[in-house]
């Protein structure tokens, strides 16, 4: 009997040990970020043992993340097609929940970018892009877009040019901030004397110009020259090329990938990676051909896609096969897979200084 005590206890402090082991786990300096949409939570990836360290609760339907720039928060879109309006917010090094934001009357938050030190996200409700700024805890920008489900989001590091895909009016907004000139208000009615002119503060102008490219378009991504803008169209398969220096459509590939969910470029801006929902291929485009390069068989479909910053890999959020697969991008093969919950879709990179 006592050998059989004895036994028990040390299971029990093996089992114990590997527990508070697993939750002792350090948030890596460079951390690979994964959203579960069935799950609700957001898991936080080794990028180097490819192991999740901890597993955060996010709310229901989240959709896309962006991590702060200091690499200490992730932010999440609480989406609902429209129903919700909550940013979820996680501590990366305390790995615990935060408040969420309430983004009020933009609701259904979607796309997510990070730019000066805020969080930029897409409002598909309010037809709308806004940003939260963490250092006055507020919303202090709201750009309308008047365009039906605007829905991806790309934010230049100056916060001068704002890009967004409009799924259902099949257009690519164009948003461009800028300072109104200063302006000299009209005499003083008391003194008769001109007060200073008064400057409004930038960002407060905007312009916006659309074009028109193919149904549905959804995920799209930005050269890393910043020379091109490509779009996945998902109604009708194909992909539409932007010259951003002209705002113009310069070419239309009819690539044939239903449902196309998400777009990216690699590091070097050679290819182009494009998911589809419906797809158990990702298909890879040569940029300065424009041609099919390559097809990677990687489950039943897939949505999210991260690039790694390094060069080597890939990440890609198979939906409905409940994984990340890991392509290796000298040998465009399936490397491995990570559990990150099921229904993975949105990925993102967390790095701190």
């Amino acid at each position: 009997m006592r050998q059989k005590s004895e036994l028990i206890a040390a299971v029990l402090i093996a089992f114990l040990s590997v527990v508070v082991g697993t939750a002792a786990q350090t948030t890596p300096q460079r951390t690979l970020l994964a959203l579960s949409k069935h799950d609700h939570t957001l898991a936080v990836v080794d990028p180097t043992t490819l192991k999740v360290i901890a597993r955060l609760p996010v709310g229901p339907d989240p959709h896309e993340v962006i991590a702060s720039t200091d690499g200490t928060k992730a932010y999440v879109s609480i989406y609902g097609f429209g129903r919700y309006h909550t940013l979820s917010v996680l501590d990366l090094v305390a790995q615990k929940a935060l408040p969420d934001i309430d983004t009020g009357a933009l609701n259904g938050p979607h796309g997510l970018a990070v730019a000066g030190g805020n969080i930029w996200f897409t409002a598909e409700g309010a037809k709308a892009v806004a940003r939260f700024n963490p250092s006055t805890n507020s919303i202090d920008r709201i750009m309308g877009t008047g365009q039906n489900r605007t829905h991806m989001l790309y934010v230049t590091a100056d916060e001068k040019k704002i890009y967004t895909t409009n799924v259902t009016s099949g257009t690519v907004s164009v948003l461009e901030a800028g300072a109104v000139p200063a302006t000299a208000p009209p005499p003083s009615r008391q003194t008769g004397q001109q007060s200073p002119p008064v400057a409004v503060p930038q960002g407060m102008d905007w312009s916006q110009t659309l074009i028109t490219v193919g149904r549905g378009d959804e995920g799209f991504d930005i050269s890393p020259d910043g020379r091109e803008l490509w779009t996945a169209n998902a109604q009708d398969g194909r992909l539409s090329v932007i010259d951003l220096a002209s705002k113009q459509v310069i070419a239309t590939i009819d690539a044939k990938i239903p449902a196309s969910n998400r777009l990216k470029f690699t590091p070097d801006g050679k290819l182009v990676f494009i998911t589809s929902l419906r797809g158990g291929e990702v298909v890879v485009y040569d940029v300065a051909s424009r041609k099919e390069y390559k097809r990677v068989a990687v489950g039943h479909g897939a949505a999210g896609i991260l690039m790694d910053p390094l060069g080597e890999r890939v990440f890609v959020a198979c939906t409905p096969d409940n994984y990340l697969a890991i392509v290796d991008l000298k040998t465009f093969e399936v490397t491995g897979h990570i559990d990150v919950g099921a229904e993975p879709d949105g990925l993102a990179w967390a790095v701190r200084p």
